[in-house]
């Protein structure tokens, strides 16, 4: 049997010609191999119904199958029994079970063969040896790979496809080797009921893609999924009640039986003597204490642990045995111990054989039987009569050649079923360098087990060949990978010395070694770094960066302005983009007062750096406590000083001011400001309903209660005859009853008519009346008299007055004159204001524009 003694889950993928031909003749079967069908194509006709049913986003599902096809279109598949490629035209045989490895159909033919014939042989040499020669004898026979058991009636008889369907498949180009090339219609796994939508492929069959309706763990929640994920978890609590019957399930919603409930309580026992803090799980519990209860003949009690229910009958009652149960004795009291019947014991020893000779006993029989029987050794060739309890074992080697065909078992009394050789194979292999270091086996041995894999530049072809060559090594394909200082590793084809040829291994070695060494070639340095980074600008700018080589040293500035920190620690610098040595992200900014040289690059160069800017501008903080005076300082770092501005505020009653430092006084709470702002003295403000003023204290907001003034007024008559002294109050309670408010009544008419006139006031009123008459006619008599006697000024004045509304034309025309020289004087000043002024415009701008350029010669100094 072929490679028996292989690793079951090893799978190396070379054919015969790789062993002993050179990579010419490799690459040319490949390349022969090669020309086929496209096999994107190719795996589009066999996944189409399956996608269309799943869609896109289940191809991950079809991942192995898709490895079994590349393996079966590249030719890279071997069979692990012969180590020969499987081509297109071989008849194969692929395991069902789950390894789905694929064989030669002659190979798997005689592998189960040998397996179930050797399986046979063991099994009946094992059941003789334990005296079940009529037992049925076993022939199974495994898979090479995954060691799974196969029955004697399921070795392959003919050549079928990988569904199944069809036997002995044509060899078509158009369709994948060894397929039928119709659809599958294997049942998919889970025994869902539905069939397998692919095209006729090795390897498994993908998960079921159907749509159904399917409930989560606990069944709260329905939902449409594909029926290979139709059993599913909801992520919500299960409650399912538990087995206690009281409490239900906490977890989340899961497969299979809940947890046991681990609510604890206080449960007792199944005597009920205990009682316990439990879990709700481990209620029914017995406790360590025994029964102790009498039993039903009072003498003895019960010998049991804690248990519930009746302890039963006294099993001393009733018919009673001797210790080897041959004689009965009825009627004797349990408190009375049966007595021996003196006969041979004869109870079944552990041999399963003999009886025990001893006489009736109390106690179990001797475990060791010695009685004397005829005995044959395992391998059958010695029998002698030995003690029932001995083996027996002669000194004989087995002589029968173990599975490897080479080597004798050699075991002492061995039994027939030898084990496998342990010896090393030894043999020289086909390279004519190496021996196999495989363990002793049938058949040919596998190549060398140096391997690699090469593959094309694409990558889509490969195959496996052994190190173990002729002459020099080939040039190194592997990437260099050595780490240069700035971390990056080199992506360079392998570029170090090329070793010499070892002269050990030629086709035809010499035997007369040269005194001269074969000389490694040198190799070359690795070039610089080619790694494509993100450099930052020279100002460190975020989203100003570019992609560069890592090896090149090359600065540059970006358009943006350079936004650090001033000394200030307020405003930032708006000068382009440049380098500071220290490029500070908190307030604790670098040195601005001096010039900053940087190493620009790998060449020595130098470049001068201006520091940033100087901040100029006064402090624009917002003071604390807030104040409406802006800080006396430049802008500053830090907070600012105390304010030290007097600042004036009058008392409530506006008679005096007060001055205070602003700090002081917003430092104070409002009651202390108003308390302070009291001057202490009389109010002095004039009360809204009357001319009086306040006679509180002073204190600010309205005065308080003004209908209530306590004040003389004087009140009169309507003719003013009669006259009394009132309270303010009730001078403004009269206005009020009156239908007046008394703050709209002047202090004159404040008290006026308030008191009824008499009989007096009457004959007084006529007397002031002629009186009255006769002062008018002296004031008009005194004015007739005065009408003629008018001062020459005012004459004169009158005169001027009349002649200024006669202007002469002379005078007219000059003003007129006048008017427009000042016009036209006032146009030509505007139009040379507006032409020196475009001139100076653009003389200003040459003049930045030299300035700037000096500037710009100065930082960046031409080389």
């Amino acid at each position: 049997m072929a490679s028996a003694s292989l690793p079951p889950k090893t799978a190396p993928s070379f054919s015969s010609d790789d062993s002993d031909t050179d990579s010419s003749s490799s690459s040319s079967s490949i390349a022969g191999a090669a020309k086929t069908i496209n096999i994107s194509s190719l795996e589009e006709s066999i996944f189409q119904t399956y996608l269309q049913t799943s869609g896109i986003s289940s191809q991950a599902d079809l991942s192995k199958i898709r490895s079994f096809l590349l393996s079966s279109r590249t030719g890279a598949l071997s069979c692990l029994i012969c180590l020969e490629r499987i081509r297109p035209a071989d008849p194969v045989w692929s395991c069902s079970s789950s390894c789905h490895a694929v064989f030669h159909l002659f190979c798997i033919q005689s592998w189960a063969r040998q397996a179930s014939a050797l399986d046979a042989q063991r099994s009946a040499a094992r059941l003789s040896r334990d005296h079940f020669p009529s037992a049925p004898v076993s022939s199974n026979w495994h898979c090479p790979k995954c060691r799974a058991v196969y029955s004697l009636s399921a070795i392959p008889r003919t050549y079928r496809c990988f569904c199944g369907k069809l036997e002995d498949p044509p060899a078509d180009p158009w369709i994948l080797p060894h397929s039928c090339g119709e659809i599958c219609g294997r049942p998919l796994s889970g025994n869902c009921g539905h069939d397998c939508l692919l095209l006729c492929h090795p390897g498994p069959c993908p998960p079921c893609p159907k749509l159904v309706r399917s409930r989560c763990f606990c069944g709260s929640v329905e939902d449409v999924r594909r029926c290979a994920l139709k059993v599913f978890s909801c992520s919500g609590p299960c409650s399912k009640l538990l087995a206690c019957g009281i409490h239900r399930c906490s977890h989340k919603c899961h497969d299979g039986p809940c947890p046991p409930c681990r609510e604890k309580g206080i449960h007792r026992c199944l005597c009920g003597k205990t009682e316990e803090e439990r879990e709700c799980c481990g209620s029914v519990f017995q406790c360590e204490s025994p029964c102790g209860a009498m039993l039903g003949c009072g003498k003895h009690a019960c010998g049991q642990g804690c248990h519930s229910g009746p302890c039963g009958d006294c099993p001393l009652q009733g018919k009673r045995s001797c210790p080897c149960g041959k004689r009965e004795y009825v009627g004797v009291s349990c408190d009375v111990p049966v007595p021996t019947c003196g006969s041979t014991c004869e109870k079944m020893l552990s041999c399963g054989l003999h009886r025990c000779p001893e006489r009736c006993h109390r106690g179990p029989c001797v475990e060791t039987c010695r009685t004397v029987v005829m005995k044959s050794c395992r391998c059958g060739s010695l029998k002698k009569e030995v003690p029932c309890y001995q083996d027996l074992v002669c000194e004989r080697k087995c002589q029968k050649v173990r599975d490897c065909g080479r080597h004798a078992c050699k075991r002492r009394c061995c039994d027939g079923d030898c084990p496998s050789c342990s010896e090393i194979c030894g043999r020289k292999l086909r390279c004519n360098n190496h021996k196999c270091p495989s363990p002793c086996h049938r058949g040919v041995c596998a190549p060398c087990p140096l391997m690699v894999s090469i593959s094309c530049s694409c990558g889509e072809t490969h195959f496996e060949s052994h190190r173990c060559h002729y002459g020099a090594c080939p040039p190194c394909l592997l990437i260099c990978e050595e780490e240069f200082t700035c971390g990056h590793k080199c992506q360079q084809r392998c570029h170090g010395p090329k070793p010499a040829p070892n002269p050990q291994f030629t086709l035809k070695p010499k035997k007369i070694k040269s005194n001269q060494q074969p000389k490694c070639s040198p190799g070359s340095p690795c070039p610089p770094c080619q790694e494509l980074v993100w450099r930052s600008c020279l100002g460190q700018h975020i989203g100003a960066e570019r992609l560069m080589l890592c090896s090149a040293k090359a600065t540059f500035a970006c358009q943006n302005l350079c936004g650090n920190p001033l000394q200030c620690g307020n405003h930032y610098c708006e000068k382009p983009c440049h380098v500071l040595n220290n490029r500070s992200s908190t307030l604790d900014v670098c040195e601005s007062s001096q010039k900053q040289i940087i190493a620009a690059t790998d060449t020595g160069k130098i470049e001068f750096m201006e520091s940033c800017d100087e901040c100029f501008l006064p402090c624009q903080k917002e003071r604390k406590p807030t104040c409406p005076h802006p800080c006396p300082l430049p802008c500053h770092p830090g907070s600012c000083p105390p304010c030290k501005v007097l600042v004036k505020r009058a008392c409530h009653c506006g008679s005096m001011v007060h001055v205070f430092e602003c700090t002081y006084y917003n430092n104070m709470l409002a009651k202390e400001q108003q308390s302070m702002r009291s001057c202490g003295g009389p109010c002095h403000r004039k009360l809204p309903n009357c001319s009086h003023l306040c006679p509180e204290i002073c204190h600010p907001g309205e005065c308080l209660s003004p209908e209530r003034c306590s004040k003389k007024v004087v009140v009169r008559c309507a003719c003013q005859n009669l006259k009394k002294e009132w309270l303010c109050q009730d001078v403004q309670a009269a206005h009020c009853n009156a239908g007046r408010n008394p703050s709209n009544i002047s202090k004159n008419q404040f008290g006026l008519g308030l008191l009824p006139c008499n009989s007096e006031c009457a004959g007084k009123l006529k007397a002031i009346g002629s009186e009255l008459q006769f002062r008018k006619t002296k004031v008009i008599e005194s004015k007739v008299a005065d009408s003629g006697h008018v001062p020459k000024r005012k004459k004169r004045r009158e005169r001027v007055q009349d002649a200024s509304g006669h202007i002469s034309k002379w005078k007219a025309i000059g003003a007129t004159l006048w008017k427009c020289f000042v016009f036209i004087v006032v146009v030509v000043a505007v139009v040379a204001a507006a032409y020196y002024g475009y001139k100076g415009l653009f003389w200003l701008s040459d003049w930045m524009n030299e300035i700037e350029e000096r500037r710009q010669r100065k930082r960046f100094p031409r080389i």
